[in-house]
């Protein structure tokens, strides 16, 4: 399912070093430091969730990993291609690196089939009947087969979620990033994209997801990423984590969720 690359097994396929980046702020000299010295290796087949409290630099972070957010110092390389050097090839970076949305993000005036059919055309060169072949059986894997013909606007906000991520597993990715992909639906919706995404990750898809949900990130991570003030404060097993926090920030933050 995932895409060819030269990394092997036990070496990282993702790799943040030192990044930071910095937003201009009204009244700030220094600007607002949305990410302050991270440091993140992700190793191939590993599913990492990252939690941390609103504006502590999660959905940054996940924006930098496919070059949507750029970064003001350090590197970041994915699958044996280095994100923050400018010659980079981006639209194959991205094809690479799948990332579905809190906001689905799909074409409106397109059908849910193309909408999973029109990337595959446009950036990786598939004829018209093996991008649609490709389409309908990830449609029916992600369990829309049924609405191939309607359009976004007609579709519930957990089907369209679940056609965004086909169209990013149709590109054959190597990883996935997972942007707050429930937060934008309602509350019985989410369960099944929650399914569908331990499905990937049972597959062994390399998986970095953003999520307030906390059963999720104790039933499906490998590893829980806490973040606050744009840094990494504390990274370990999800039972380690949650049971005995390290940090007094993280201790405060988990004690309000539980």
């Amino acid at each position: 399912m995932t895409g060819a690359s030269t990394i092997a097994p036990d070496e990282a396929i993702i790799d943040v070093v030192g990044v930071r980046k910095t937003f201009p702020s009204i009244g700030s000299r220094g600007g607002c430091v949305a990410l302050d010295d991270v440091h993140m290796s992700v190793r191939r087949g590993e599913v990492v969730v990252i939690i941390g409290p609103s504006g502590s630099g999660k959905s940054t972070l996940l924006r930098t990993l496919n070059a949507l957010v750029a970064v003001d110092r350090g590197v970041i390389r994915i699958a044996g291609r280095e994100v923050t050097d400018p010659k980079t090839d981006l639209p194959k970076l991205r094809a690479d690196v799948g990332m579905v949305f809190q906001h689905f993000n799909l074409f409106q005036h397109k059908t849910a089939l193309e909408n999973v059919v029109l990337p595959q055309r446009v950036v990786r060169r598939r004829s018209a009947s093996e991008a649609r072949d490709r389409a309908l059986a990830l449609l029916d894997r992600v369990g829309v087969l049924d609405r191939q013909d309607h359009y976004p606007g007609q579709l519930s906000g957990g089907q369209q979620q679940r056609v965004a991520i086909a169209r990013s597993l149709a590109m054959d990715p190597s990883v996935m990033l997972f942007d707050e992909a429930t937060s934008a639906l309602d509350p019985e919706m989410i369960g099944g994209i929650l399914d569908l995404m331990r499905g990937l990750a049972e597959d062994g898809m390399t998986m970095v997801a953003v999520t307030h949900e906390m059963g999720f990130a104790r039933d499906v991570a490998d590893r829980v990423i806490f973040m606050d003030g744009g840094a990494v404060v504390e990274s370990g097993a999800p039972e380690a984590v949650f049971a005995n926090p390290q940090s007094e920030r993280a201790r405060r933050f988990l004690s309000q969720i539980h």
